[in-house]
């Protein structure tokens, strides 16, 4: 399996909304298994297709802690059926918003229906930490990054600090 490069914010990419998965054939399944692994590989807890440049509705996440007893799990075209009043309060990080991190508050509990990587129609109800994952991974899919759930003010300082690293960045590989 290949490992993804993972797009940084700001990048338009970002910020659109993804079409549904059609079909869920080789491709598709292939497509899930290197972003798990490059997922596992960054790390991260979850990752969604446009951080590796598909706009497609599929995510992957895995909130175990302990790498012998992975738990992943794959969503296709996933919906929210239900959310709680109930919230939970996290602190989240993205792997497209590398060392930055903010409290957002989510639902606590969801109830989601998605396909799974066989194509099936499963539901999940999941609460707290896997509960803000998934979300934080379906706001991926319309174009929402966690830092626009918090103020201005904040979200415009990290997408100045990660222009900033970008652009760093660049002048040290035409350097190079």
């Amino acid at each position: 399996m290949a490992l993804l490069p993972i797009i940084i914010a700001p990048d338009p990419r970002l910020k659109v909304k993804c079409d549904p998965v059609e079909k869920v054939d080789a491709g598709i399944v292939k497509l899930l298994d290197d972003m798990l692994d490059t997922m596992y590989d960054a790390p991260g807890l979850g990752l969604a297709g446009p951080q590796v440049g598909v706009q497609k509705r599929l995510l992957v996440v895995d909130t175990s802690k302990d790498v012998d007893a992975r738990d992943p799990k794959f969503l296709i075209n996933p919906e929210i059926l239900s959310a709680s009043g109930e919230l939970f309060k996290y602190e989240e990080g993205c792997l497209s918003l590398p060392e930055h991190y903010a409290e957002v508050e989510r639902p606590a509990r969801i109830r989601v229906k998605y396909l799974d990587r066989g194509g099936a129609a499963c539901e999940m109800e999941a609460e707290d930490l896997l509960a803000t994952c998934i979300q934080h991974e379906m706001d991926h899919l319309e174009g929402i990054l966690f830092v626009d759930h918090l103020s201005r003010l904040k979200r415009s300082v990290i997408l100045r600090k990660l222009q900033k690293m970008k652009k760093q960045q660049m002048q040290k590989a035409v350097g190079a």
